[in-house]
């Protein structure tokens, strides 16, 4: 092996340095929703309908934290994080997927490259992961900024963990999607995952209530779902309550999902790209 080889870095970097470069040229109309997402999510939720909320009779149902109960704002803002990630993945593993395999077919310009199909589905993974990483650190600013943010957990730095938290539920998500998306020949697939998946999910993972107020039938669909342990994670590590043994859960659930996921997307990637 030549020295420039041994330093040449993996090919799923390549696949991701591509992506970026393209990327370069687009971004500014994606920075646009990536602020307007939280600014008005915040605004008209977590503002203008938690003064409504804490002032009614179940103003302490969202739990309390060193004696005092949790404004809904506070309940709120890491669970509208965890959110973001998820739609942020989901959009991004696609339409951009199906059009890199079917319409622009730049799928089959990497694979023509020292690239294995593989490393496509890894770079493209972690393209998603950096936008879910941009989008929900702008989310976490826009928190700070509407008081959304106190300092919690170890060192106070618990908002800051939930950053970490949000960017893998996201890959959760990301990961089993672009590994079906890619098994798609047309688009109609999406809109049943956008409205019976992403929709029923972001209503009823407690992210707006707890799930324990669901009925109990419905709660264990409820707690089996990657947004649930997403959504309490970053929850937990933001108002500073999360236990050792929950974070270990939810981290345990989350990765389980993606280590699956790489083993269903290697298999169905190269089934598509390898002919």
């Amino acid at each position: 092996m030549t020295v420039s080889a041994a330093a040449a870095p993996p090919m799923a970097v390549r696949e991701l340095r591509g992506l970026l470069t393209n990327y370069r040229r687009t971004w500014r109309g994606s920075i646009i929703s990536s602020v307007l997402g939280p600014l008005m999510s915040l605004v008209a939720l977590g503002m203008s309908l938690g003064k409504i909320v804490d002032a009614g009779p179940g103003a302490r149902s969202f739990g309390t934290v060193d004696g005092k109960p949790v404004s809904y704002l506070l309940f709120l803002a890491p669970a509208l994080m965890a959110n973001a990630a998820m739609q942020t993945a989901i959009g991004e593993s696609t339409y951009p997927v199906l059009s890199s395999m079917k319409w622009q077919r730049t799928f089959h310009a990497s694979i023509a490259s020292p690239l294995g199909s593989f490393d496509v589905f890894l770079g493209r993974l972690l393209f998603i992961g950096l936008r879910v990483l941009m989008n929900c650190a702008i989310f976490l600013v826009v928190m700070a900024l509407f008081g959304a943010v106190r300092a919690a957990g170890p060192g106070g730095l618990g908002a800051v963990l939930s950053l970490p938290a949000a960017v893998l539920t996201g890959l959760a998500f990301a990961a089993p999607v672009v590994a079906w998306a890619v098994t798609q020949d047309r688009d109609t697939g999406f809109s049943v995952v956008f409205r019976f998946v992403m929709i029923p999910l972001f209503l009823f993972s407690g992210t707006f209530f707890p799930v324990s107020q669901l009925p109990v039938g419905i709660r264990p669909l409820a707690y089996a779902t990657p947004l649930w342990h997403g959504v309490d994670l970053c929850r937990g590590l933001a108002l500073g309550t999360a236990t050792a043994g929950a974070v270990l859960l939810h981290l345990a659930y989350l990765f389980a999902v993606i280590g699956a996921s790489l083993w269903y997307g290697r298999r169905t990637f190269r089934r598509r790209l390898n002919f």
